[in-house]
């Protein structure tokens, strides 16, 4: 997959938006990775802020909304992982400034 794609992915994930802290899942530092093959299968690895999250299923749901409106994907597959746990560490500069996070 090359750096373009990956930007698109990625700012199609930026349309998602954590329903509980009102910022994207890219800047809150949830997505860990994205994945694309020759087929159109898409991955995302990413994490939820707790384990406990009750915004999940809702979060993975709209992931794959939202990667399904690129024309290079047809599938998508959302693998949430705990490992490394999330931590505030993983929000861009952005998501830190808008949560009132030091």
């Amino acid at each position: 997959m090359d750096k373009a794609m990956e930007e698109s992915m990625l700012g199609a994930l930026e349309n998602v938006i954590d329903p509980e802290l009102g910022i994207d899942i890219v800047n809150l530092g949830l997505v860990y990775g994205v994945f694309l093959d020759d087929d159109g299968n898409a991955g995302v690895e990413m994490t939820l802020t707790s384990m406990g999250c009750p915004m999940g299923p809702e979060i993975v749901q709209m992931v794959e909304e939202s990667l399904l409106e690129l024309p290079e994907v047809k599938n998508v597959n959302v693998q949430i992982v705990w490992n490394p746990p999330w931590s505030k560490d993983n929000m861009s500069r952005y998501a830190k400034i808008a949560l009132g996070v030091t």
